[in-house]
């Protein structure tokens, strides 16, 4: 009868108030918080949906309540600086310090375990220098492009309208205008706030095709033209998978799609809209080719590029024999990595399915690499890069540049509560509760956006500078060094196998993607066979 006794508890103290002559506004006080605990004790004995409150009426709410406050606890008392998941405290203060504009310089040295791999450094010059150029960019613009664009090395990775509210996109917008970077939309469509400030937009268009949906669900032609020839739309971008859940489509409930995300889209409000696990626009690498020339033409001649989390090797090779065949090729490939991102998935997509950024990134440089295509195709890299450090690390694996969306996120004062799918996101940035939102002022935290991206840039070019190098473009996978055991360490080339230009082409048999290139078709994602 233990299990009972808070309940019966509160019933006597609560009898014992009642029969008392009130004498002071403590009785009150007393009989209000008893009369509580009493009701709360009464309704946990005699619902039947949760086990423990029915056993341990008001007792088994502690652990309820400890549940709930386990995530903050484990985040600002038990972990340390470096233990933390998705990110831990050091990297989230670095950025708040950046995006306040204050100095994020760390005492007495470093924290990491250095000693053990898969520890890596970027080997530093004796012939350093201080790069004149404070704002490198990259020309995207594959042959046949008219209207080339040039890019940020860093720029804000696809969020959408609904997943992140109003005043978080508009002041990530105007943080991305006044830092002359770009904003990916997120496959969500192109709504008025990410248009609010005027910044560069890149049009994410996923499987549901919104902003150029027909009645049917499938790509409309004429509506992705009208779209596409705003002026603030400086790229489209395909999405084939996204790291979160590659391969796996999604559900917008009706109940969510308010007249502003039905807007942005072109569904109709309050309608159920699905987004199918792959493309209906084509089904085979070179109709894919062919729709990339399509949006091409239809836009005006703007850079039209795809994005993907690396799933069969040999789908990724499909992708570089159909750009040899066809002579078509996409402008830019963003790799995305299966860390995840601030889509909400399942935990069996979020950590079981899909490369992880850095295998991900070397077999697209590998394919394009191997097959003569890199000088052509640009490459970007998305998932958990937030230091100049990492993104000096995939640029020398051969990206051109960085997107991040948790690092703007962070800029905008996320404090990674991991309430993003719950719509009650404490700062008002993954919510769509008016209340909520705020909070965020946008001027401010626009502001804090295009300060997190100029110092970055600037902690950047000074690693950059400390390998002897002016522009990132410069950095090569021997100025990373890479730990593979304890005692031995080895430049990139060599820790990852990367391939040099054309050999894919010229005996694809003597590499170690031998077997997928034989598997790898133009006219097919299937496998030529199964080996």
């Amino acid at each position: 009868m233990y299990r009972f006794l808070p309940l019966f508890a509160s019933l006597s103290m609560l009898a014992l108030f009642c029969a008392m002559i009130p004498v002071s506004s403590f009785f009150w006080i007393g009989v209000i918080l008893m009369g509580g605990l009493s009701a709360l004790g009464l309704y946990d004995f005699f619902q039947t949906r949760h086990t423990l409150w029915r056993n341990f009426p008001i007792a088994a709410r502690i652990r309820w309540i400890a549940e709930e406050l386990r995530p903050f606890f484990r985040s600002y008392i038990v972990e340390s600086d470096t233990e933390g998941r998705p990110f831990n405290h050091e990297e989230r203060a670095m950025v708040y310090r950046r995006a306040k504009d204050v100095s994020s310089v760390e005492p007495f040295g470093s924290q990491l375990d250095i000693d053990n791999p898969p520890y890596e450094w970027l080997s530093h010059s004796i012939a350093a220098r201080h790069p004149k150029n404070k704002d490198p960019r990259v020309k995207v613009g594959a042959p046949g492009t008219a209207k080339p664009y040039e890019a940020s090395v860093l720029n804000i990775s696809a969020m959408s309208f609904g997943s992140l509210g109003a005043h978080a996109i508009e002041a990530l917008n105007r943080g991305a205008a006044k830092g002359g970077f770009y904003h990916d939309t997120g496959e969500g469509g192109v709504s008025k706030y990410h248009r609010a400030g005027g910044g560069d937009l890149v049009w994410e268009l996923g499987s549901g095709y919104f902003g150029c949906r027909a009645k049917d669900g499938g790509f409309d032609p004429a509506r992705f033209a009208d779209v596409a020839a705003d002026d603030q739309v400086k790229m489209i971008e395909i999405k084939l998978s996204q790291g979160a859940k590659p391969g796996h489509g999604g559900v917008l409930p009706g109940n969510k799609v308010t007249a502003e995300i039905a807007e942005a889209r072109g569904i109709p409000i309050g309608e159920t809209c699905y987004s199918p696990a792959a493309h209906t626009a084509f089904s085979t690498p070179k109709e894919m080719m062919d729709f990339i020339a399509q949006l091409r033409e239809l836009s005006g001649g703007k850079p039209v590029g795809i994005k993907l989390c690396v799933g069969n090797r040999w789908e990724v090779l499909a992708l570089c024999k159909a750009m040899r065949q066809t002579g078509i090729m996409p402008d830019f490939v963003v790799v995305d990595g299966a860390e995840g991102g601030t889509g909400a998935a399942p935990a069996e997509f979020m950590d079981h399915i899909g490369a992880p950024l850095r295998q991900g990134l070397v077999l697209v440089r590998n394919a394009l690499v191997g097959c003569d295509l890199k000088q052509h195709v640009r490459v970007a890299a998305s998932g958990k890069q937030i230091s100049a450090f990492s993104m000096a690390a995939s640029m020398a694996l051969g990206a051109d540049w960085i997107n991040t969306a948790r690092g703007f996120m962070f800029s905008l004062g996320c404090i990674q509560s991991l309430n993003c799918h719950n719509n009650t996101c404490p700062t008002g940035i993954a919510t769509t509760d008016k209340g909520r939102q705020r909070g965020l002022v946008i001027p401010e935290k626009a502001e804090r956006v295009y300060n997190f991206h100029r110092n970055t840039i600037k902690a950047l070019m000074e690693v950059v500078g400390a390998a002897g190098c002016e522009h990132p473009g410069e950095l090569t996978p021997r100025h990373i060094m890479h730990k593979v055991t304890q005692d031995v360490a080895q430049p990139a080339h060599r820790a990852y196998n990367l391939l040099e230009p054309g050999v894919l082409i010229s005996g694809a048999e003597d590499t170690h993607l031998a077997r997928e290139w034989g598997m790898a078709q133009a006219d097919s994602f299937a496998p030529l066979r199964l080996d």
